[in-house]
């Protein structure tokens, strides 16, 4: 139905315009028309449409089509939120909480969504029992919900979940005001690092001193091999016989686990100097055994690390619903895995031997 412009009212703490996405959407309107009614509720109070309306309002119409709904409290809170989550020119930390705040309002309104409700359920139906009625998944989950909506896969949904949730709140400020932005996955692998260091990694970003996490990770071992103990110290390639080093747990991999490598022994008294010599054009970058070790050993210990990933919540509420096709699916690629580390022990050992 058509409502004058001059009854809808727009509540206070809204998102802001972005002008130039209302001039561009004039321009659209004033060509094809109005695509899609704005949403109001019975008292002609905006849900969803903001820019479509001021859109209408630099074209001075006077009537705008709308669509009346009874949603109110937290559904037309979720209505707005889902207009907004496809808005490009969201930043990482906005599009974050935006997610956070639709899966408390989403799960609110659907608790069978719920991680614990619906494991139960799927369980429960895997082993062939029948849940009561009031138990019934009626649902997708979130993650689904909204990946669908966005039209991405619950992978991304998730990833942003998580660096909505593990960023500090010093770091999400830094992030905030960036120039240029800080992309989302980079959001998200400073949501992976220690809460005391994020503020600190995300600093150096903005201020363009490194362009990576992977170099202030590279940084800060360099400052715990300082303050632990020089490379030099650590169990040499040759001699055996060697005095070694008190063996140093690695959460990521077996207890005791004597390192057979030496890096060299270089130290930088700053930050800069350590990137400098990073960007040297000139630098000796060819591989040597303690490189090759070095390297593989950080490849094993990001991928247990990520592979952890897959033991979250927003995961493991699907395990029981996977068919033995897909599960005959998933091993073989576990073995795909396992056989191509194999094989690049085999041509070690093929070398080595010849």
């Amino acid at each position: 139905m058509r409502i004058p412009i001059s009854e809808i009212t727009v509540n206070p703490g809204r998102r802001e315009l972005d002008l130039d996405d209302v001039k561009e959407l004039a321009d659209s309107i004033r060509e094809l028309g109005l695509l899609h009614p704005i949403i109001v509720d019975k008292k002609h109070t905006l849900i969803a449409g903001l820019h479509r309306l001021e859109a209408v309002k630099l074209l001075e119409w006077t009537e705008i089509e709308c669509t009346v709904s009874s949603l109110e409290g937290l559904k037309a809170e979720l209505a707005e939120i889902d207009e907004n989550v496809v808005r490009s020119d969201l930043s990482t930390v906005e599009f974050g909480e935006l997610l956070l705040r639709r899966k408390e309002i989403y799960e609110t309104l659907h608790p069978e969504t719920k991680y614990r409700v619906s494991q139960a359920i799927g369980m429960n139906r895997a082993i062939g029992n029948n849940v009561g009625e009031k138990f019934s998944s009626t649902s997708k989950s979130f993650v689904q919900d909204t990946a669908e909506k966005l039209g991405v896969t619950p992978r991304i949904v998730a990833r942003q979940m998580q660096t909505a949730k593990n960023l500090t709140n010093e770091a999400k400020k830094i992030i905030k005001d960036a120039e240029p932005r800080i992309k989302k996955e980079t959001a998200f692998k400073l949501s992976r690092l220690d809460p005391d260091q994020q503020a600190e990694a995300a600093n150096m970003l903005a201020a363009g001193e490194i362009r990576s996490v992977e170099q202030y990770n590279a940084f800060k071992a360099s400052q715990d091999t300082v303050e632990h103990g020089s490379p030099s110290e650590m169990p040499s390639v040759e001699g055996q016989d060697s005095e070694r080093t008190p063996p140093v747990d690695h959460p990521d991999e077996p207890p005791h686990l004597d390192v057979p490598y030496r890096l060299p022994d270089k130290k930088f008294s700053s930050f800069e100097e350590s990137v400098a010599d990073l960007k040297d054009p000139n630098k000796d970058c060819s591989c040597t055994p303690d490189i090759f070790l070095a390297e593989y050993s950080g490849f094993i210990h990001k991928f247990i690390k990520d592979i952890k990933w897959y033991s979250t919540p927003q995961y493991t509420e699907v395990f029981p619903a996977l068919s033995q096709i897909q599960v005959d699916y998933l091993r073989s690629q576990t073995k795909a895995l396992c056989d191509a580390a194999e094989e690049l022990l085999h041509q070690v050992e093929r070398t080595n031997n010849a």
